[in-house]
């Protein structure tokens, strides 16, 4: 039972990264606590740049986010992410973080100052501290959602995507926010969220915006809105979280079943052109470079079988040498291309030279060797 209740320990210990530390702000002429969740595989990957969530609320909206991201991540849905909440653990500190004034609408005395401490201070610093890719998320709940909302007031936003929950808006801010996202000039997502138990005083203003956001037509815009039924004020912050990173991410998960049959088999041809295109999807809306999933490879291996479209295994064998050059993958494909075209001999050489490389996935030595004698017993009946 004690080595049980160790091994136990040490797996949450090796998972989990979380460290508190105390942030000396000049903007803020204070220091401000600050939560700092790094992904499990942050140490083993030297090289990985990872996407930044900063956290408004950070006291109680951390652990909830940590946990959504770190199941997500764990299947590979969602990106690994590095997370750091600010601590406004007192209510009166987080209304003067969020302070604006009444009659313009703009971030005022503290409020002004939070929000320079923010992109002035903590962006730079976590960035310079950390590997961090170019992308960036910022989320908050009631009076910080709506605070949040005025880094999109101005004409470059630094953040890339933005989740708001339940916001209380400032003045006008359900005007200002749909004309400034219609202009916006590089991808944004937007996410926001009400219950029909919520706060009554903040559901109009919400609904309000919500019906101008739908008028946009900016390509460049990514919009969700969730009303959520049975929720309340706060339970509705648990129903959003997933949804929002599903939102944000869906071009970052691998091929499901549902995406092979309705979107993949049933094309005429240009299979392999479909995994670039997701690729490169997800380069432009994520700035992520990641290699082709090998689970990818298979999906698309799959639909290619299945529509008789041999020649495209020869490009999926290009885009394998590419990310996996010292492996068997792309060997393995043009093998299995000459196979289904009837040319054992060149087969037999390709899955010959397939033995001799790296295994990958499910592709192993005696597998390509099985390969290799099957080939070799087609030429012989010859």
């Amino acid at each position: 039972m004690k080595h049980a209740l160790l091994l136990l320990l040490f797996s949450i210990s090796s998972f989990s990264q979380k460290t508190i530390e105390s942030f000396k702000s000049g903007k803020l002429g204070e220091s401000r606590e600050i939560t700092i969740g790094l992904p499990a595989s942050y140490e083993k990957n030297p090289a990985k740049k990872y996407p930044i969530l900063i956290l408004l609320d950070g006291d109680y909206l951390f652990d909830p986010f940590y946990g959504a991201l770190s199941y997500g991540s764990y299947w590979d849905d969602i990106p690994e992410t590095i997370i750091v909440g600010i601590s406004q653990n007192k209510n009166e500190e987080r209304i003067e973080d969020s302070n604006y004034d009444q009659a313009d609408g703009l971030p005022t005395e503290k409020g002004a100052k939070f929000f320079e401490f923010i992109g002035g201070e903590l962006l730079p610093y976590i960035e310079k501290k950390y590997r961090v890719a170019p992308f960036r998320i910022i989320a908050g709940h009631d009076t910080t959602a709506g605070f949040l909302n005025f880094f999109l007031y101005k004409d470059y936003p630094i953040f890339n995507a933005y989740i708001s929950l339940s916001p209380e808006l400032a003045t006008d801010m359900e005007k200002r926010i749909p004309e400034n996202l219609n202009k916006i000039k590089q991808p944004i997502f937007y996410y926001q969220s009400s219950a029909d138990g919520d706060v009554k005083k903040l559901r109009e203003p919400i609904q309000t915006m919500d019906e101008s956001i739908k008028q946009i037509t900016n390509p460049l815009l990514n919009y969700k809105y969730d009303l959520f039924k049975g929720a309340s004020h706060y339970s509705l912050v648990l129903y959003s979280i997933p949804s929002a990173l599903y939102q944000i991410f869906e071009s970052y998960k691998p091929i499901s079943s549902t995406e092979f049959n309705e979107k993949i088999a049933i094309l005429p041809s240009g299979y392999v052109d479909y995994l670039v295109t997701k690729y490169d999807l997800l380069s432009k809306n994520l700035s992520m470079k990641i290699p082709v999933r090998i689970n990818d490879f298979k999906a698309i291996e799959a639909a290619i079988l299945k529509n008789n479209a041999y020649t495209e295994l020869d490009q999926l064998a290009q885009i394998a040498n590419k990310y996996y050059p010292k492996t068997m993958l792309a060997d393995y494909e043009l093998g299995l291309m000459y196979e289904k075209q009837g040319d054992a001999k060149k087969a037999a050489k390709k899955y010959q030279n397939a033995s001799q490389q790296e295994e990958i996935g499910d592709l192993t030595k005696d597998m390509m060797m099985e390969k290799f004698d099957d080939m070799q017993s087609l030429i012989q009946k010859k």
